[in-house]
């Protein structure tokens, strides 16, 4: 049975040789951003994730963003278009839940759900929980996007044979 892809435990981490948690991209951005500016993009985003895979808003990020997650690492809008045009292409009934989005100084926090079912004969569905940072410049645009995973690479991959960890967190 698939259960809840968990936050990987500190002897996990240390076992499998994970990488530091934190990733920092660039010097934070102190200045506060105007409410109606916040507002928007908070709103923005959040249609972004009811919308997920279609309909991204690539506006909302910096030209030469810096991006990461368990599998990518990469700078650019550009390569960030093509890992969203990957998964919209390849995977089936992609979803993105929202759970959280807040905004701390001149980062946006969230906490969401993507799962999909794999493009596999026996059609297995996949769920990773996770949270993102985004990290906003001086002109309000999205300067960094790091996602963390509630679960392991190998946790995810076990879900392709129904033995892996799947849900919300």
């Amino acid at each position: 049975m698939n259960t809840v892809c968990q936050p990987p435990s500190s002897q996990y981490a240390r076992e499998a040789n994970l990488p530091p948690a934190i990733y920092p991209v660039y010097a934070p951005y102190k200045r506060p951003m105007s409410a109606p500016h916040v507002n928007g993009l908070l709103e923005a985003l959040k249609q972004d994730y009811q919308d997920f895979p279609k309909n991204q808003t690539y506006s909302l990020y910096a030209a030469d963003v810096q991006f990461r997650d368990p599998l990518n690492a990469f700078q650019g809008v550009e390569p960030y278009q093509r890992m969203i045009a990957f998964i919209e292409r390849w995977f089936m009934n992609v979803s993105m839940d929202l759970h959280d989005i807040r905004q701390e100084d001149n980062q946006i926090l969230t906490q969401w759900t993507l799962s999909w079912q794999a493009p596999l004969p026996w059609r297995p569905h996949i769920a990773i929980s996770g949270r993102s940072e985004l990290t906003l410049n001086a002109q309000g645009l999205i300067q960094s996007h790091i996602d963390y995973w509630n679960c392991s690479r190998w946790q995810v991959i076990k879900q392709l044979f129904g033995s892996g960890e799947r849900g919300h967190s």
